[in-house]
C-alpha cells in the first residue's frame, strides 16, 4: 500500500496533460473510496452470512482478489515518458509521449518541456533533497499530509463500525451504516473530481476545510450531549455528522492531496517529495488510528472529535495563508511558480539552464 500510495499519483502526475491532470490524478483517490465502500460492502456481507470467529478471517482472505488483479493489470503499463527520457531512452520516451498524447501537437510540445527540464539539470548528477532551496515545497508537502490524518479520517474510516456501536447502533446496524459512508465517501469524490480543474486545489481546500470544522464539531457536540446514555437517536445524529465529516473530506483534502503533491516538487526530486508526503501521511495516520481508541475509552468521543475539528481550524489558516493554487501549470513551469528555480545553497549543482 505505501508503495503503491507513492507511485500512482506520479504515475497519473507524469503521463497527464496540464488541463486535466487534477481529474486524472483524482482517479487514484477514486479507486481508492471505491475500493472503501466495496470493501465496508464485502465486510457486511461476511459479517451476516458467516460466524463471528470465522467472518474476520474471509474480511482478510478476499483482499487477494483485487491485489491479483492489480498484479496483472501491472503488466500492461508502459514507463513514464518522463523517466524514460531521464534514462537516456529518448525513442521510448518519445512514442510513449505520442501514444499518451491527443493530438500531434501537444505530444510534440510535452516531449520540448521534458528535453528542457532534463537539459536544465543534465550536469547535476545527485540532487540532495533536504536543501534550502526546496524547504519550500517540503514544508507544503508535509503540511497538507499532515493536516489530512489530522482530521481524523483514517481513524474513522478504520473505526466506523464502532463509532456506530459507541453511539447507539447495534452490531449488524453500524456495519449497514458503514457502507452509508463509504457511499458519501464514492459520491463526493466523484463530485470533486468534476470540478477539481475548474474550480482549483486551493478553493477546494477552502470548502473541505470549513465543512471538516462544522462536521467534526456537530459530531463532539452530539457525543457530549448524549454521553453516557446512548441511544437510536443518537446513533442517527452521529450518522449524519459523519456522512458530512466524509463529504467534506472527499470533496477537500481526498481530492487534492495527492494532485497537490505530485505538482508542486520539481521534475528531479518529485519522486522523493512524492514519498515524503507518503510517509508523513502514514506516520500521522498511524498516530490517529493508534491514539482514537484509547482517547474515545478514556475521555469519550466528543473529546476525539473536538480535538480534530481545532486541528482543521489550523488547516483552514494554513489554506487561506500559505497553500498556493497548481491548477493548469505544467509540471515543468511549476517550480518558476514556487520560486525554486535558484538554489541558494548552490547545493548539487545549478538548477538553472547550463549554457553549452
Amino acid at each position: 500500500m505505501g508503495a503503491a500510495s507513492v507511485c500512482a499519483p506520479i504515475y497519473t502526475a507524469e503521463v497527464s496533460p496540464p488541463a486535466v491532470r487534477g481529474r486524472l490524478v483524482g482517479l487514484v483517490q477514486f479507486n481508492i473510496v471505491l475500493g472503501i465502500l466495496l470493501a465496508y460492502l464485502s465486510n457486511y456481507v461476511i459479517k451476516i452470512t458467516a460466524s463471528d470467529d470465522v467472518a474476520w478471517r474471509w474480511m482478510f482472505g478476499v483482499m487477494a482478489v483485487p491485489a491479483i488483479v492489480f498484479l496483472v493489470l501491472l503488466v500492461t503499463v508502459p514507463e513514464t515518458p518522463r523517466w524514460l527520457m531521464s534514462v537516456g531512452r529518448d525513442a521510448e520516451g518519445e512514442a510513449v509521449a505520442r501514444r499518451l498524447a491527443t493530438t500531434p501537437a501537444e505530444a510534440d510540445q510535452v516531449i520540448a518541456e521534458i528535453h528542457q527540464a532534463l537539459n536544465a539539470t543534465e550536469n547535476v548528477s545527485t540532487t540532495p533533497f533536504f536543501t534550502r532551496g526546496h524547504s519550500k515545497v517540503i514544508m507544503l508537502a508535509f503540511t497538507i499530509a499532515m493536516f489530512n490524518q489530522l482530521s481524523g479520517i483514517n481513524a474513522v474510516l478504520y473505526y466506523a463500525p464502532e463509532v456506530m456501536q459507541k453511539a447507539g447502533a447495534s452490531s449488524d446496524t453500524a456495519f449497514l451504516m458503514s457502507v452509508g459512508v463509504g457511499a458519501m465517501n464514492l459520491i463526493a469524490t466523484m463530485a470533486a473530481l468534476t470540478v477539481i480543474d475548474k474550480f482549483g486545489r486551493r478553493n477546494l481546500m477552502l470548502v473541505g476545510s470549513i465543512g471538516y470544522i462544522v462536521s467534526l464539531g456537530f459530531l463532539a457536540g452530539v457525543m457530549f450531549y448524549y454521553a453516557p446514555n446512548f441511544n437510536s437517536t443518537s446513533s442517527i445524529l452521529v450518522l449524519l455528522g459523519l456522512l458530512a465529516f466524509i463529504a467534506s473530506h472527499a470533496f477537500g483534502q481526498g481530492a487534492v492531496i495527492w494532485v497537490f503533491i505530485s505538482e508542486i516538487f520539481p521534475n528531479r526530486i518529485r519522486g522523493r517529495g512524492q514519498s515524503l508526503g507518503s510517509l508523513t501521511h502514514w506516520v500521522f495516520a498511524w498516530l490517529t488510528s493508534t491514539l482514537f481508541p484509547p482517547i474515545i475509552g478514556l475521555l469519550g468521543g466528543g473529546t476525539a472529535f473536538a480535538i480534530f475539528a481545532v486541528c482543521m481550524v489550523g488547516q483552514l489558516v494554513w489554506v487561506l495563508k500559505v497553500m498556493p493554487e497548481t491548477k493548469g501549470v505544467p509540471l515543468e513551469e511549476m517550480e518558476h511558480r514556487l520560486g525554486l528555480v535558484h538554489d541558494p545553497d548552490n547545493v548539487g549543482g545549478p538548477a538553472t539552464p547550463v549554457m553549452h
